[in-house]
């Protein structure tokens, strides 16, 4: 399992976690806390003049009292989300579609390896990339307002 997190500049953190792991609300909420260091190291700004706005979509563990008090307590402003819409998750439409073109037909032998796999195809992508996935979730929340609410298929 590959939870990430970024925005229009690049990949800010992720996690590759073992086979078979459930995110509940601790792991989620320890996660936010590495997001809210690798956000403060390589997003100062965001921290010191700016707020962070954050998505995420309304599983469990993102939607539960405790995470909503870490959400709080760390001053993130956090966009709303229609009920279980992965249709208009950036991640899910931008980002992993192009991971997984960059994983079609590849073994690896080990988590080190797909580490490694993982950094540099995030690193090779141009700011234009996560600009464009960020961008069109604009575009997409339009298309599911003027589709009544129905998913989005491409």
């Amino acid at each position: 399992m590959l939870p990430v997190w970024w925005d229009i500049k690049s990949t800010i953190y992720y996690e590759l976690l073992p086979a078979g792991t459930t995110i509940d609300l601790i792991l989620y909420c320890s996660q936010l806390t590495k997001l809210d260091q690798a956000i403060r190291k390589t997003r100062p700004k965001l921290v010191n003049r700016k707020r962070v706005v954050f998505h995420h979509d309304n599983a469990r563990p993102h939607t539960s009292l405790i995470t909503r008090k870490k959400l709080f307590s760390l001053g993130w402003d956090v966009l709303p989300c229609p009920p279980y819409s992965p249709d208009i998750a950036p991640s899910n439409y931008h980002l992993f579609r192009s991971l997984q073109n960059s994983m079609n037909g590849k073994t690896f032998k080990d988590k080190e390896v797909v580490k490694n796999h993982l950094d540099r195809v995030f690193a090779d992508k141009p700011r234009s990339f996560y600009e464009r996935g960020i961008m069109k979730l604009v575009e997409r929340w339009q298309e599911v307002i003027d589709k009544d609410d129905q998913y989005i298929t491409d």
